[in-house]
């Protein structure tokens, strides 16, 4: 049994949403960001935080490998070509998407406001349009890597749904359709309901 914490409006949902795609049973904290719950677990207070016994991981992408690499499931093998392709798709929507957007909150909420510079935000905005169009390019099925769901998916998927929110341009007819596909997933659907 897993102890995920982190509330479902963090990257917390990565985790969970992975969770349920493998049938893993688990433990739902939802906690927020710099919290008691949080903060027992992570001197940082930030969330998610997997607890797997003894042991707590941080970092939403650094979970997902471990829960892959440890179940078998949304991966593909350690040291194949195929694997290293996928690490390559998840750092790229971690940078050029999820940097980007994570950017444009901090200058919207997270930094002291005298320390945010608003005007960035338009260039974010260019950014993540050109970064996704890329992206858009990539789909070679279903998924971004075929016909096989893989962690890039559950990343990608979760920074388009924080992309709206965010109020950015949408990405484009394709990635919009991919998302569909992914959101309506039954795991996914399960997801969205928890705290």
């Amino acid at each position: 049994m897993y102890d995920v914490i982190g509330s479902r409006a963090t990257r917390a949902i990565r985790v969970l949403w992975m969770l349920e795609e493998i049938g893993a049973p688990y433990n739902h904290v939802a906690a927020s960001p710099r919290s008691p719950e949080a903060s027992a677990v992570n001197p940082s207070g930030k969330v998610p935080n997997l607890r797997d016994g003894d042991t707590v991981l941080t970092d939403s992408a650094a979970i997902l490998t471990y829960l892959s690499d440890k179940h078998g499931a949304l991966t593909h093998t350690p040291g194949t070509p195929e694997r290293g392709r996928q690490d390559c798709l998840l750092h790229q929507v971690l940078d050029e998407v999820d940097g980007v957007l994570w950017m444009a909150a901090r200058h919207s909420f997270v930094l002291p406001e005298e320390r945010r510079v608003p005007a960035v935000k338009d260039t974010l905005k260019w950014e993540f349009n050109r970064n996704v169009a890329r992206l858009a390019d990539r789909l070679e099925g279903p998924f971004l890597m075929g016909d096989s769901m893989t962690l890039p998916d559950i990343v990608l998927t979760h920074c388009l749904g924080w992309a709206e929110r965010a109020g950015f341009d949408g990405p484009g007819e394709a990635l919009t359709a991919y998302r569909s596909r992914m959101e309506a997933r039954e795991a996914f659907q399960k997801v969205i309901t928890l705290p």
